[in-house]
């Protein structure tokens, strides 16, 4: 199992380019499932949970080929000759029940195994079930399989959705695609994951209007044709990078970044001294001198603060000055990186879903153990300000949501090198 271990050595400059989005991708990716005909993505991020997908395509029929160093994604789904997502491969990441929507719209049924992940919190399929029974499915939970099927095929719905779920606000609107009338889903995610896999369908035919907004109206058709589309900039891997010169010090232009993307975020890390500017090609990130600040986060659905750079953030609050309160409102289980941290010298105290953290003055490196993907970055992160050799150890979730870390880093003059255990 590979190690990255890190030589804290001071400021960061240049410019790193931020990937297509992971969590965009893997919803786009079953949407060929919807269409016969041939779809395409660009600016794909080449990491281990697409070739993951990949995998789940390719065992329910689909033809999956990876064009220009895996950056182009060429999908068809015209022959599709099984609809059973086994647990095998849907065991290794949470974005494999994002098959079960266009199963039931394309084939009328859809056998998925209950999906797996990293290990922040539960994370229950129950918002997807309840949207899709509006629709007319029913679904029955089978030895870890959810056994759906439609006799009567999809029916429009209005669907009052209890919290803003991305995924189950995806399967939705995939499956109310190929749907006889309006759906109507109401509460639903606005992130901009959820306006890329909008778009992507309306280039493939869908009529779809609302999204970005709570209130999304899809209108079904007979039949989704093919298309080519771009996957948005990773906010997630751009508010990573955008840290690793606020904890470091130094400049940082991130290439395709933009503050629409991360604006809550960035309204953060104004209040905590970072100077933010958008560029022609994307934001550039300094430090304004001395000590960051410390400042207080919640975590919310889009457009707060993401959940999934609440970790990242974290590692910048452990040098901060003064003490700062982060409280997950997501996830029950995302502070296991606080324990990793203190290893480095950090002065963190949870309770619950609340962490606070007192700055020190620096971190020190320690032997940590990464627990989940954001958990391993923010690790990394800390390692690259912190006094000697930091060894990172169970990486592999990290080649789930960043592609090249180490080159991508190491060339804005980060000591940092993986290593086979």
């Amino acid at each position: 199992m590979d190690s990255i271990i890190v030589r804290g050595n001071g400021e960061l400059n240049g410019q790193i380019p931020i990937a297509g989005a992971k969590n965009a991708c893997l919803t786009l990716m079953p949407a060929t499932l919807l269409s016969e005909e041939p779809l395409t993505l660009t600016n794909a991020p080449r990491l281990s949970d697409i070739r993951t997908m990949t995998e789940l395509l390719s065992s329910l029929g689909a033809e999956v080929s990876t064009l220009q160093d895996g950056k182009v994604l060429a999908m068809s789904s015209h022959n599709l000759d099984n609809h059973v997502a086994d647990y095998d491969i849907v065991r290794k990441m949470r974005a494999s029940n994002l098959v079960l929507g266009p199963m039931l719209a394309r084939l009328g049924q859809a056998v998925v195994s209950l999906p797996g992940g990293c290990a922040i919190g539960t994370r229950p399929m129950d918002l997807h079930e309840k949207g899709l029974m509006a629709l007319g499915a029913e679904i029955e939970l089978k030895e870890g399989y959810l056994h759906a099927k439609v006799p009567g095929g999809l029916k429009g719905a209005v669907i009052d959705l209890d919290f803003p779920s991305v995924g189950a606000t995806e399967n939705i609107m995939m499956a109310a695609t190929l749907a006889k009338g309006t759906t109507v889903l109401n509460n639903a995610a606005r992130e901009p994951e959820i306006v890329d896999l909008a778009t992507c369908l309306r280039s493939m035919d869908a009529q779809i209007d609302g999204d970005g907004t709570s209130r999304i109206e899809i209108q079904g058709v007979d039949r989704l044709h093919g298309a080519t589309h771009p996957v948005v900039t990773d906010r997630i891997e751009l508010g990573t990078y955008m840290l690793a010169p606020a904890i470091c010090g130094g400049e940082v232009e991130c290439l395709g970044g933009s503050i629409s993307l991360v604006g809550s975020f960035c309204e953060k890390l104004d209040a905590a001294g970072i100077h933010v500017e958008e560029t022609a090609n994307g934001l550039k990130v300094a430090r304004r001198g001395g000590r960051v600040k410390a400042v207080d986060v919640v975590t919310e659905p889009f457009p707060g603060f993401p959940t999934d750079l609440q970790a990242q953030m974290m590692a910048l609050m452990c040098t901060a000055e003064g003490t700062s309160v982060l409280e997950e409102k997501i996830f029950e289980n995302r502070f296991m990186h606080a324990p990793e941290l203190m290893r480095m010298g950090a002065n963190i105290e949870v309770h619950g879903g609340t962490a606070t953290v007192h700055g020190v003055e620096r971190l020190k490196g320690a032997p940590v153990m990464a627990t989940d993907l954001r958990a391993s970055v923010s690790l990394i992160l800390a390692a690259m300000a912190a006094e000697g050799e930091t060894i990172v150890n169970r990486v592999y979730h990290l080649d789930r949501g960043y592609e090249r870390v180490e080159e991508k880093l190491g060339n804005l003059g980060a000591h940092i090198e993986r290593v086979q255990s």
